[in-house]
């Protein structure tokens, strides 16, 4: 389908979901890499019906039931969250999320400056790669009000997200940030923070080609605790709001799971 089609309310209700979904995958091709300010107009300006038709037929809005579905490694397609890219040269086919059962999940990426310019590229593979990881707990939360306290309502739950270790690493070599790389990583980190009282308190602020405001506004966000609201997810394919703080604008995430991971 295409963008002005998308426009027409009787071709989103017509269209299968497999269809909308396909659809928002096309479009967000290659965009990840645009400036953020951009990527927020193009959602306003073409993406907003897309969402708005996937989150009518959401199969699972039981904050509940999701927790089982988000438990794999997924790839992020396509994203409006800024701090993603506050250090520069992320590799995009190396940017992860994977949810443990244990309430403990993670961010990552890998990061090589000039990956994208030839002879650049070929130095940086064999040179310093940066990989970072905010690890994260996620739990389900109940909203009460008057109404619902008195038992006139029904409960509201959101997901609660808390920023817990950052994690980095400088590697050096050609070998990729691949799905299974990001798994043994993971689960080393996860080990990590669960034997160690002292990880559990302290966060790791990367230090290494960032300047001194953006290591602020890096703290910033580490302290942060967003709310997360999935308005579309099935086994596959995930459409994420997130709100970081309620003062900012929501951000939008599409990711799909990575299948043999």
């Amino acid at each position: 389908m295409d963008l002005n089609a998308l426009q027409k309310p009787e071709v989103l209700n017509n269209a299968s979901i497999e269809e909308l979904k396909a659809s928002l995958l096309e479009l967000v091709t290659q965009k990840d890499e645009e400036p953020v300010a951009t990527k927020v107009r193009f959602l306003n300006d073409n993406l907003l019906p897309l969402f708005e038709a996937l989150a009518e037929r959401n199969p699972t809005p039981d904050v509940t039931q999701q927790i089982p579905l988000v438990q794999v490694l997924w790839h992020s397609v396509w994203s409006t969250i800024p701090f993603q890219d506050i250090l520069p040269g992320r590799v995009r086919a190396q940017s992860y999320q994977i949810f443990a059962d244990n309430g403990l999940y993670a961010n990552m990426a890998r990061y090589r400056p000039g990956h994208k310019k030839p002879l650049l590229n070929w130095l940086s593979r064999w040179l310093l790669s940066y990989d970072l990881m905010i690890l994260q707990t996620y739990a389900v939360s109940e909203d009460y009000d008057a109404e619902r306290a008195a038992g006139t309502g029904p409960v509201a739950q959101h997901w609660d997200i808390e920023n817990v270790g950052i994690r980095q690493l400088l590697r050096f070599g050609p070998a990729p940030l691949d799905a299974q790389a990001a798994i043994a990583w993971f689960q080393t980190s996860l080990n990590k923070y669960q034997q160690s009282e002292a990880a559990k308190q302290a966060l790791a602020m990367p230090t290494n080609g960032i300047s001194r405001t953006m290591q602020k506004r890096y703290e910033k966000v580490s302290k942060a605790k967003p709310q997360l609201e999935h308005l579309y997810i099935d086994r596959d394919f995930r459409l994420v709001k997130s709100i970081r703080e309620k003062t900012q604008r929501p951000s939008y995430t599409i990711a799909v799971r990575i299948a043999d991971a």
